[in-house]
């Protein structure tokens, strides 16, 4: 009987520990996920670095400069740290956007990434919640999209 409570014993702590390290997720949060039902939208909003363009949860929006012709060239690795704004229907221009701007590419794999004065937009997975810039600058090469679809090139 008490080797069994013993065996038993050592049977709820190995699950309970196969639970926890089965729950652990890396420290970058995943992109946002597309809305199923309801078209992505575009919004401007007030940030650290000035009037941004964000999605419609206020998460910030980023454009890569080795983007040519509204084309995106961001795949594999890259994409996985800098998830494109995709969405299932046409793109809508939110508070403050130009709706002229405001357009769509198509990806390679075939899904159609939003984009705002030519520029392919994009999170960025180290950016936590609504109104973080964390992407602002990173090599060089990435950068918050203003009102005007111009970068903003300024430091946070």
């Amino acid at each position: 009987m008490r080797t069994r409570i013993l065996l038993l014993g050592a049977a709820l702590v190995a699950s309970l520990a196969g639970c926890s390290s089965a729950s652990h997720h890396s420290a970058a949060p995943a992109a946002p996920a597309a809305h199923q039902n309801t078209p992505a939208q575009v919004r401007i909003a007030d940030s650290s670095l000035g009037p941004i363009l964000t999605d419609q949860d206020g998460r910030t929006l980023y454009a890569f400069t080795n983007d040519k012709g509204g084309t995106s060239s961001c795949t594999g690795s890259c994409i996985a740290t800098w998830p494109a704004l995709i969405s299932k229907q046409a793109t809508v221009a939110g508070s403050g956007t130009d709706k002229a701007l405001l357009s769509q590419t198509t990806r390679a794999e075939g899904t159609a990434q939003a984009t705002y004065n030519n520029w392919p937009l994009y999170y960025y997975v180290g950016d936590v919640g609504p109104g973080d810039v964390d992407g602002q600058g990173i090599d060089g090469v990435w950068f918050v999209v203003g009102a005007d679809g111009k970068l903003i090139k300024t430091a946070q």
